[in-house]
This record gives C-alpha cells, sequence and structure tokens, in this order.
C-alpha cells in the first residue's frame, strides 16, 4: 500500500519537476489550445504532453525498480494524469485558472482513480483506497509547500 502511495505521489510530482527542468522547452498543451463549448480551455496550458510522457516514463520504471511490472507503473502513472485532467478540466468550467488551488478537486481523482485501478491486483480494501486518498491529500498539500520554499513549485499550491 505504501510503494502505490509512493507511486502516486511520483506520478503527479515528476510532470511539476519536469516543467521546473525544462521550462516550455518541449510544451505542448494536451488540449491543443482548443476551447470547450462553454469557451474556456479544455484543460489549460499547464497540462502538457511532457509532462504526461515524463509521468509514464519515471513511474513506470520506479515500479519495476519496487518490483511492479511494467503495466501496473504505467497504470498508475496514466489514471493519475487523467485524474489530474480531470481536476483542471472541473476547474475550468468553475472558472479557476491554470495552477489554482481547489481543495479535494486536485487531489481526490489523482490519487483514487489509481487507487481503484490497482484494488484488485494489490488485493486492496475500499479502506486502504480511503487511507491512500487520504494519505495522498495530506502528503500533497505538505510537499507542495515544501516544493514552493524550495522554488520548484510556482505557487504554494
Amino acid at each position: 500500500m505504501l510503494e502505490l502511495l509512493f507511486l502516486i505521489v511520483l506520478a503527479n510530482g515528476v510532470p511539476v519537476l519536469v516543467r521546473k527542468l525544462f521550462a516550455t522547452h518541449l510544451s505542448m498543451p494536451v488540449d491543443a489550445n482548443k476551447l470547450f463549448i462553454d469557451g474556456r480551455p479544455l484543460f489549460g496550458n499547464s497540462k502538457t504532453w511532457r509532462g504526461i510522457i515524463a509521468s509514464t516514463a519515471v513511474v513506470t520504471l520506479v515500479a519495476m525498480l519496487l518490483g511492479f511490472d511494467a503495466m501496473a507503473g504505467v497504470i498508475i502513472a496514466l489514471s493519475a494524469m487523467t485524474g489530474d485532467l480531470l481536476s483542471s478540466f472541473v476547474k475550468r468550467r468553475l472558472g479557476l485558472p491554470p495552477s489554482s488551488m481547489a481543495p479535494l478537486i486536485d487531489q481526490i481523482p489523482e490519487s483514487l482513480f489509481p487507487a481503484l485501478l490497482m484494488m484488485h491486483e494489490l488485493a486492496l480494501s475500499i479502506a486502504d483506497v480511503i487511507v491512500i486518498v487520504v494519505a495522498f491529500i495530506i502528503l500533497e498539500v505538505v510537499l507542495s509547500k515544501v516544493l514552493y520554499q524550495m522554488g520548484v513549485r510556482k505557487r504554494p499550491y
């Protein structure tokens, strides 16, 4: 269970680190700057293919080092990134700008999706999934502030 939590945190942290390392280089928005029917961006410029690819590659490698198979790493990373995209989609519909804080909207999908998808393989109970999501919420808030103080994140959330 701790390994899964670690991989979920990693999946969500890698795009932030990659953005810090590469700035706007190779930064192609997932939504190709397209607007939804409400006239707002689908996801916003902060959701990039570079982040999704980097997250998937790093999480897959680390998952294999932890004894998971490669497919588990891919599933964890892509489901976390799907949750992150859903969060961004909802935030755009609410009129919130990219990288704005939306407690729980930002954390639940990106931790719940991978936990649910790995439930069977890791023999997790519903209680385990809830613990993972709550732990992720707490870790994400704490780590965001630490990364902000280190100059990695633009905002403390």
